[in-house]
């Protein structure tokens, strides 16, 4: 059995309530939710992988489409040294080993304007959004496999949630399509 997760149940309009060899879980926005809802499931039941999908912001307007993410970093955190981007405790960086992907830079706020874009540039983010970081984490601490399809939504500046509340199902029917061709189902 696999675990399709997702922050929000608006990131999975398109898909069907009930997906053969999938449990669902909604985390809910933000790191600090992903951390316990994931941590939650993964002590309940045992699964042989973790699908996530949900939208991200780019930082690149050459960025579009769905993207499988394979490095997270957080930009929202710095250092006893004032380091943005090094966590006091936690990798700079979390990654999924064997696959070519995207680095994402996680945040615990919904990104929209142009000096965080150029922060995120500037340690390497190439999407952003609010929980992949998290779920990476955890997913290693239980040494779970773990993918994670991101569509883009918008492009993290100029009014970027009124551009994500338009898109989003959108969004949600391109990851779907991208789950059927990966998993059959």
């Amino acid at each position: 059995m696999k675990l399709l997760v997702a922050a929000l149940d608006s990131e999975l309009v398109a898909f069907p309530e009930e997906l053969p060899g999938f449990d669902r879980l909604v985390t809910g926005p933000g790191k600090m939710q992903a951390t316990y809802a994931l941590t939650r499931a993964l002590d309940r039941a045992t699964y042989e992988e973790i699908v996530v999908v949900g939208t991200a912001g780019s930082v690149d307007t050459e960025t579009v489409g769905v993207h499988e993410v394979t490095t997270a970093l957080q930009h929202d955190v710095a250092d006893v040294d004032g380091v943005a981007g090094q966590h006091v405790s936690l990798p700079t960086t979390v990654s999924i080993a064997g696959r070519e992907g995207t680095t994402i830079a996680t945040g615990d706020h919904f990104v929209d304007d142009a000096d965080t874009v150029e922060l995120i540039r500037s340690l390497g983010g190439t999407l952003v959004d609010m929980e992949a970081y998290a779920y990476i984490w955890v997913a290693q601490q239980f040494g779970v496999p773990i993918r994670i399809l991101k569509a883009v939504s918008d492009n993290a500046q100029d009014d970027a949630i009124t551009d994500w509340r338009d898109t989003v199902a959108i969004c949600s029917g391109q990851l779907r399509e991208r789950i059927a061709a990966l998993y059959g189902v």
